[in-house]
């Protein structure tokens, strides 16, 4: 068996597919332009890529909808060209993560479909959250839940003989019911699904909402019914994070080592959890469940060395000791851009929100463990804040009408060479229009350009990956803190590599070397 782990320390990059690279000019990125972009993830430096979903859907939330778990909707190819982009991966040394979505579907998906047209306590039904509702004539909702994305968690359906009926639950959308998990019928669907893919040859899951699928089997109200909706995050303790839910890993897990088992090809599970605390956070990623788990607190954290250094030593204390490696973030598909996020609207136009980014990229590739890249992180990207209401996707902003942690800005497709729209995300001989309007800016941060340009956040972060990868004291391990003076932080790794940075705007000396009694921070 090989005994690599390759996870451990891995760099996996974030693709975002319809905004990635299109091949068909159509103005959607597709699965053929990720397989013409591998070639340029390998010169990077990755270890692997992880999909966004590209399964059919009917896109009302950019495929986290899911209506079938074992196609390809035409919109991003087909299985062929799925087969050949993995082919092509693994030659060039890359490897494969899906992203799966094992806590709701689509509505249109065929076992929901089969839910509408049966009765009330049918089996199919059973497979989802369907209750009658309070009130003399069932007219208010089983329960006072709201979804993340903006009203209550709950819709009434008209039953087969035209009256209203049952309401069913959807922590999200009402075009994304939730599974219910308590029906053996459900895991079981996913075990063939999981299996239909580790067939193709996939390198393993990225798991959404994975502290998810479990609700509270009574249902009772919340005494803050709109937490998630007010955080957009997955707050409420009666939809999320339920004991029952880490059973689910511990089979995941176990089909994966028994395909591990079979050629000695390690899978990896790195879940999406949202929880309330890193020592939470760690019953995820026991030795028998989870691989990985993202780490968010880092992205959250604000531009302040206190608050890093509290955030990195508690997911070394907490994580790290249950024997896995903490997979750190800065960016991703639902969180607005490092470089608009550290910069601050009192210095607009300094460049402070660049030196920042530039900065906290470096620290994350130095700490122990994974970490995540989001396609555009690697180029400088800003968040694209202006974008017209009448071309904004997202169904946080159609079902509150409010921008507020609307996600599009951060999905605008990639510019990679030119100095006008569509920068060569699209042919301009097909006339169509990326699927969100790039800003002319674009042209700045085109990947053309960056690789050009040695002092580039590309080389930055081809630097630092390089650096990983040569020198053995990064990836696993432990770190020291260093003493610094105020404004700063500085640790060192192994027996050399310091990492520095300073959070001010005035130059500060470089940081003296470690003294023998610098606390260990993890393990």
């Amino acid at each position: 068996m090989n005994r690599h782990h390759w996870w451990r320390d891995a760099v996996i990059y974030q693709v975002y597919v319809r905004s990635f690279l299109d091949s068909t000019g159509d103005g959607v990125g597709d699965l053929a332009g990720v397989r013409a972009g591998l070639p340029y993830l390998r010169r990077l430096g990755v270890d692997g890529i992880w999909l966004s979903p590209f399964y059919p859907s009917p896109q009302h939330d950019h495929g986290y909808d899911v209506a079938d778990y074992r196609g390809v909707d035409p919109l991003f190819g087909d299985l062929d060209e799925f087969d050949a982009l993995v082919a092509a991966a693994r030659r060039l040394g890359i490897r494969v993560l899906l992203d799966i979505v094992p806590n709701h579907c689509s509505s249109e998906h065929p076992w929901f479909r089969e839910a509408l047209a049966s009765p009330p306590g049918s089996p199919a039904r059973a497979r989802f959250h369907f209750a009658d509702g309070r009130g003399p004539d069932g007219d208010r909702p089983p329960n006072n839940w709201h979804a993340m994305f903006g009203g209550p968690a709950w819709t009434r359906v008209t039953e087969a003989d035209g009256r209203p009926g049952q309401w069913y639950l959807h922590m999200f959308t009402p075009e994304q019911p939730d599974w219910n998990w308590r029906t053996p019928e459900v895991a079981a669907e996913f075990d063939r699904i999981l299996r239909f893919w580790l067939d193709r040859g996939v390198d393993g899951f990225r798991i959404d909402v994975a502290a998810g699928l479990y609700k509270h089997p009574d249902l009772p109200d919340s005494p803050d019914p709109e937490a998630d909706a007010r955080t957009r995050d997955s707050v409420n303790p009666l939809a999320w994070n339920q004991p029952e839910v880490h059973d689910v890993w511990r089979h995941w897990r176990a089909v994966c080592e028994e395909y591990t088992a079979r050629d000695g090809r390690e899978r990896l599970l790195v879940g999406e959890v949202s929880v309330p605390s890193a020592r939470e956070h760690a019953r995820y990623v026991r030795t028998d469940e989870l691989h990985q788990a993202f780490f968010f607190d880092l992205l959250g954290a604000p531009w302040d060395p206190d608050a890093f250094r509290k955030v990195i030593s508690e997911a070394m204390q907490d994580i790290a000791g249950t024997g896995s490696t903490v997979t750190w973030v800065l960016n991703n598909h639902d969180q607005v851009r490092t470089v608009t996020r550290y910069g601050e609207p009192a210095t607009d136009g300094s460049g402070l929100g660049t030196a920042r980014a530039r900065a906290a990229a470096l620290l994350m590739l130095a700490l122990p463990g994974a970490a995540y890249i989001y396609q555009g992180e690697e180029l400088g990207l800003p968040e694209v804040v202006d974008l017209p209401d009448d071309v904004l996707t997202d169904p946080i902003f159609h079902r509150t009408g409010s921008r507020a942690r609307v996600r599009d800005g951060c999905r605008v497709p990639l510019p990679w060479s030119g100095q006008a729209s569509p920068f060569g995300f699209t042919s301009d001989e097909s006339g169509a229009k990326p699927w969100l309007p790039q800003p002319e800016y674009f042209a700045e941060y085109a990947t053309d350009r960056a690789l050009a340009d040695t002092r580039s956040f590309w080389h930055l972060y081809r630097d630092g990956l390089h650096l990983r990868s040569a020198l053995p004291q990064l990836g696993e391990g432990t770190l020291r803190w260093l003493d610094t003076p105020p404004g700063a932080l500085a640790f060192v790794r192994g027996d050399g590599p310091v990492c520095a940075v300073h959070f001010g705007t005035a130059p500060r000396p470089r940081p003296s070397p470690a003294p023998p009694s610098a606390p260990d921070a993890g393990a």
